[in-house]
C-alpha cells in the first residue's frame, strides 16, 4: 500500500534551526541565517516566539509575539543597510 501524496507546502517562511549564535530561516526556498549579534532582539527570545513568523510578500517578515518587523532584503544584503541597531551591554 502506498501513502497518499501530500499537498504542497503553503508556508513560504519557517524557522528550520535554532542555535547558540542565531537561527536559520527558510524563506521561499532559500535559507537565511540571522545571527543574534546582527539581530539582538532575537537573542533572549523563547524558541516558540522565533517559530511564530509571518511573511508578507514581497519581503516583509513579522514576529508578532516579539513585535519585530524586518525586511528580507536587509537580512540578505546587510551591506546595503549601514545603520545598525546596537544594544547596551
Amino acid at each position: 500500500m502506498r501513502s497518499a501524496v501530500r499537498g504542497r507546502n503553503t508556508s513560504s517562511v519557517e524557522v528550520t534551526n535554532v542555535g547558540p549564535t542565531g537561527f536559520w530561516l527558510l524563506l521561499e526556498g532559500r535559507e537565511i541565517f540571522l545571527s543574534y549579534k546582527e539581530f539582538p532582539w532575537f537573542h533572549k527570545a523563547q524558541v516558540a516566539q522565533l517559530f511564530e513568523v509571518e511573511f508578507f510578500p514581497p519581503e516583509h517578515l513579522y514576529w508578532p509575539k516579539l513585535d519585530v518587523d524586518i525586511s528580507a532584503n536587509s537580512i540578505e544584503h546587510p551591506e546595503r543597510y549601514p545603520l545598525k541597531f546596537k544594544s547596551k551591554p
